[in-house]
């Protein structure tokens, strides 16, 4: 990324700011609006909507630098450090992340509304279909809203995760879902466990269809290419279709409404 000049406002945090690791505080936060965010250093995720939406501030006037980061923890760490002045991210993953640093806050400004869906090749339009069908049984029976609302919202959540019925008929074989688990509340770890809310509907939809699940961790931005090439059968990752994506890649119908926020520092 070429070296871009200064604003006046970048340059007075410079001269204030001190040299952040050796016992000085992090900058004071200058991002209190979307308005805020021309003429300063935005991290987000590689690959993520986030990226692609902030994508739109690079090379303005003003001299705004996207920072890229392989997974939203480090870009959340780089905005506790000072290095970047704020981080575009999804809502969820967002609270999560405040809710373990107190010094982080959320803008009330939402960046970005969206919704997500599973990505599946374009060559394999008859899976597409497949996961449609089973979509729709779940949101018309509240299994999906079921899922949803025991990972978001309460004390409760992930306390009861989605299980297979005992009589579930997984017959027709294995799908393998590519997914980047570092996405709380929609995948993450629980010990050596994948699990969060992609993880229960993939294992409800290959109930419903008739297959096993296997799950893959990757970066976030090698999920379409595993799909594309045929290393993975599909793709969940709180993934929002776009004009660029679905170049590549088919998308299902939406199985959830999510929003791209603003994280800062708050002290």
């Amino acid at each position: 990324m070429k070296m871009r000049k200064l604003t006046v406002a970048v340059l007075v945090a410079v001269m204030t700011m001190g040299t952040i690791g050796c016992g000085s505080s992090v900058p004071e936060n200058t991002v209190f609006s979307v308005d805020d965010l021309e003429g300063k250093t935005i991290g987000v995720q590689l690959g993520t909507t986030g990226d692609i939406y902030a994508s739109d501030y690079e090379g303005d006037d003003a001299g705004t630098k996207i920072e890229r980061y392989n997974k939203g923890a480090d870009a959340i760490q780089a905005l506790k450090q000072g290095k970047v002045d704020s981080v575009i991210i999804d809502e969820q993953p967002a609270k999560a992340f405040v809710a373990k640093n107190d010094d982080l806050t959320i803008l009330s400004d939402v960046f970005a509304d969206e919704e997500y869906a599973i990505c599946i090749s374009k060559d394999n339009t008859a899976l597409t279909e497949e996961f449609n069908g089973a979509i729709a049984e779940l949101k018309a029976d509240g299994t999906l809203d079921d899922i949803i609302s025991n990972y978001i919202g309460d004390d409760t959540k992930g306390k009861t995760p989605y299980e297979s019925p005992a009589d579930a008929d997984h017959s027709k074989g294995t799908l393998k879902m590519a997914t980047n688990a570092a996405f709380e509340p929609y995948e993450f770890y629980d010990g050596e466990t994948i699990t969060g809310i992609d993880v229960d509907m993939a294992t409800a939809i290959c109930d419903k269809l008739g297959y096993n699940l296997e799950i893959e961790d990757m970066e976030f931005d090698s999920i379409i290419t595993a799909v594309s090439s045929g290393k993975a059968d599909f793709g969940a990752a709180g993934m929002t279709v776009t004009e660029d994506r679905l170049k590549n890649i088919d998308f299902t119908d939406s199985y959830a409404t999510a929003r791209q926020v603003i994280v800062v520092r708050s002290k």
